[in-house]
């Protein structure tokens, strides 16, 4: 990589031998997205803090920015992390209500009193929807999103029980703009994308709120809310490459050429193994006793970290309904190709 005193500012692509990997298969690799996995627009596979191997598809470049879905969580759950670290949030067992003293609501059975930043960030809260089948259009369809999060939040269920709610992440991302003065977007520009030299995130207009605008092909920079929230679990645009930083950030301990960007404290709290196999917005899982933790989206938007073997894998999709798991791409292609331990 090409250093500057702060941030790198271009990566260093290097031969797949030099980096302990097999450049056979990975030149395997194309042909195998191409045929299996056709919505990959882009991915990019770094190994000892260089690509070794980068591929775009269907018409984009490196410098095209894809709407990365549910990678927004952990992006915004590393921002959550600054927040607490800079002291603008006391911490992850601060109770949720007690930052949006203005609202009022039923709380009959108590829960909603008790719902910590943790729980959002474990998907441990309770919600008035069935598992897996939040009525997420609902949200977008209202004026207030957060008043909406705020009404479901603490229903249908015990606190501790793994349910996963996009209404529980925008909440977080209301949090740190209640305490910081800022949205996520600016907080992010901020405080982790000029850190690491990723490209800034654009505010976009929002003049609608329809599908398109929200998920689909409208989607810019990083969607907000009526009320300028930044979207919490969805609506973040970035391209491989800088989906590749975050995920090498975090495999470095949070830090960027020595400088600490991330508390290494919170990186290894959010990525620590428990039964829901789900951290701080990360999901979880171990391969041979080796852990991985990945930022996952829908249409096959991820960003694989495996620190053992210092290698981040970053794709960027288009969106699909039910898209081929992108752990069979990694776990049968890419991690074969891994032939030297470092």
């Amino acid at each position: 990589m090409v250093q500057g005193k702060h941030v790198i500012t271009e990566w260093e692509r290097i031969a797949p031998s030099d980096a302990g990997m097999d450049a056979k298969r990975l030149e395997a690799l194309t042909a195998k997205i191409e045929t299996d996995y056709s919505n990959t627009n882009g991915i990019v596979i770094v190994r000892k803090g260089s690509i070794v191997y980068e591929q775009y598809f269907n018409g984009y470049s490196k410098d095209d920015r894809h709407h990365v879905a549910s990678v927004t969580k952990s992006f915004l759950s590393a921002l959550i992390g600054i927040a607490i670290e800079e002291g603008y949030i006391k911490g992850v067992e601060q109770k949720v209500i007690h930052l949006f003293p203005e609202y009022e609501w039923d709380d009959s059975n108590g829960l909603k009193q008790e719902i910590t930043i943790r729980h959002l960030l474990t998907m441990t809260a309770p919600y008035a929807f069935e598992d897996w089948n939040e009525p997420l259009d609902i949200m977008c369809m209202q004026k207030d999103w957060v008043r909406y999060a705020l009404d479901v939040l603490g229903d249908n269920g015990p606190i501790g029980a793994f349910k996963y709610s996009t209404a529980g992440s925008h909440l977080l991302s209301a949090i740190l703009t209640r305490t910081t003065g800022q949205s996520a977007r600016a907080f992010a520009n901020e405080r982790l994308c000029q850190r690491i030299g990723m490209n800034i995130i654009p505010d976009p207009e929002m003049t609608s709120y329809e599908f398109d605008d929200l998920f689909g092909g409208r989607v810019r920079g990083w969607v907000h809310d009526p009320y300028n929230y930044s979207t919490g679990g969805f609506g973040l645009t970035l391209s491989p490459r800088d989906m590749a930083r975050f995920g090498l950030l975090y495999i470095r301990n949070g830090r960027w050429n020595e400088q600490k960007v991330i508390p290494q404290a919170w990186i290894q709290e959010s990525t620590a193994m428990n039964a829901n196999q789900y951290g701080y917005m990360w999901w979880l899982r171990e391969e041979h006793n080796e852990l991985i933790y990945s930022a996952i989206g829908d249409g096959g938007n991820i960003i694989c970290c495996i620190p053992n073997k210092d290698l981040v894998i970053a794709s960027a999709s288009a969106f699909m309904f039910h898209p081929k798991d992108r752990w069979s791409l990694i776990k049968d292609e890419i991690l074969p190709a891994v032939i030297k331990s470092l």
